[in-house]
């Protein structure tokens, strides 16, 4: 007469240990009812796995292998309680832990965007990746922070195939945040490294701000700061520059994750040009463009801009600049000094009242 082997013992001689909440394990398909699904998990005996714990999106038949997680090892009747979608979560946060621990690089695709950034999923756990994380390229440059135009820009990258590194991960805290902006930190800093300062470069202009314009040069984010769009004097930028134009520029300094370039420095100097209608001493003509408690500027030529200092205007110590000039008048003025190296030419109103017009240098 054999001996009867109890489950048990089963168990026991395959050294196998019992279900426990959070396994995750495989079985095959018993039986699919309406509200629930049969699962032959082997020497663990049987499992269910209810319809709301099953992926919509995979469809299962009779003998089809399985990956569940146990929601509890043992219910009413004995069988183990499973789960699905739980299954592939916890696995998903294995995956995803995995990545961090390595830092490897992985492609992922946002589904929505709000003012924030992208909201993103990957291995079947949803996250973010915030707008400061976002590399150069895919950066909203928006004038004037215009949250609603942010929004836009960043909407237009949904659908589109990012690469990134994870950031931070919490399976407790159910967060996880990437950062495309790491994810190209090492290919950047290769290229980085192949550019000099005075080299001439192309790219794209991503964003026209009020002080300058952000241009993309082969990935890596360059700004052209307002005072290098021209030699002329800018009020505004999006006069000289707008945003899809292609330039050439030329690198004037090299930053740790950003180039500094200069529009205006792939030209000749104007100023050094027109100076050179002007002479010490010479009476000539100009248009005021500033007035300042100090003095006022003058434009005597496209190019060339000139201070009369608030002590040249009148012999009274006490003079207010606004009371004698208006903004794009015209008055005669003496040259004092034309300083060369630091670009500037001192004017006097006082000297010209003084003494006769005998010449006028006109733009």
């Amino acid at each position: 007469m054999s001996a009867t082997v109890t489950m048990d013992e089963l168990l026991a001689s395959q050294d196998v240990s019992s279900l426990q909440e959070g396994d995750v394990v495989e079985g095959n398909v018993l039986s699919i009812k309406k509200n629930e699904i049969w699962v032959d998990l082997g020497p663990f005996g049987t499992g269910v796995v209810l319809r709301r714990e099953i992926n919509k999106a995979q469809k299962l038949e009779i003998g089809d292998l399985i990956t569940v997680s146990v929601v509890d090892p043992e219910i009413e009747q004995g069988q183990a309680l499973l789960s699905m979608r739980k299954a592939v979560k916890d696995r998903g946060w294995d995956e995803i832990q995995r990545l961090f621990d390595t830092q490897e690089v992985v492609e992922i695709t946002p589904y929505d965007a709000n003012r924030g950034g992208l909201l993103v999923e990957l291995e079947g756990i949803r996250g973010f990746l915030p707008v400061s994380q976002l590399a150069a390229v895919h950066y909203p440059r928006v004038g004037g922070a215009d949250k609603d135009e942010i929004l836009h820009k960043l909407n237009s990258l949904t659908k589109e195939i990012l690469k990134v590194r994870i950031l931070d991960v919490s399976r407790r805290d159910n967060k996880l945040i990437v950062s495309e902006k790491e994810a190209v930190k090492d290919d950047m800093q290769s290229r980085f490294s192949k550019l000099k300062v005075g080299e001439e470069v192309e790219g794209v202009v991503t964003g026209v701000i009020d002080f300058g314009a952000f241009v993309n040069v082969d990935g890596i984010e360059g700004l052209i700061h307002i005072s290098e769009i021209s030699w002329e004097r800018v009020d505004d930028p999006k006069n000289y520059i707008k945003v899809g134009d292609k330039i050439k520029a030329k690198i004037i300094a090299i930053d740790k994750d950003r180039l500094s370039l200069s529009l205006k420095q792939m030209t000749k100097d104007p100023w050094l040009e027109q100076v050179q209608k002007f002479k010490k001493g010479e009476i000539v003509e100009g248009k005021v463009t500033r007035i300042t408690p100090f003095g006022a500027f003058v434009l005597l030529s496209p190019s060339v801009e000139a201070l009369v200092h608030v002590s040249e205007m009148s012999d009274d110590d006490k003079i207010d600049p606004e009371k004698i000039f208006q903004l794009n008048e015209t008055k005669q003025f003496k040259v004092l000094e034309i300083d060369l190296e630091n670009r500037k030419i001192a004017l006097s109103l006082k000297e010209s009242i003084k003494k006769p017009t005998k010449k006028a240098a006109k733009s």
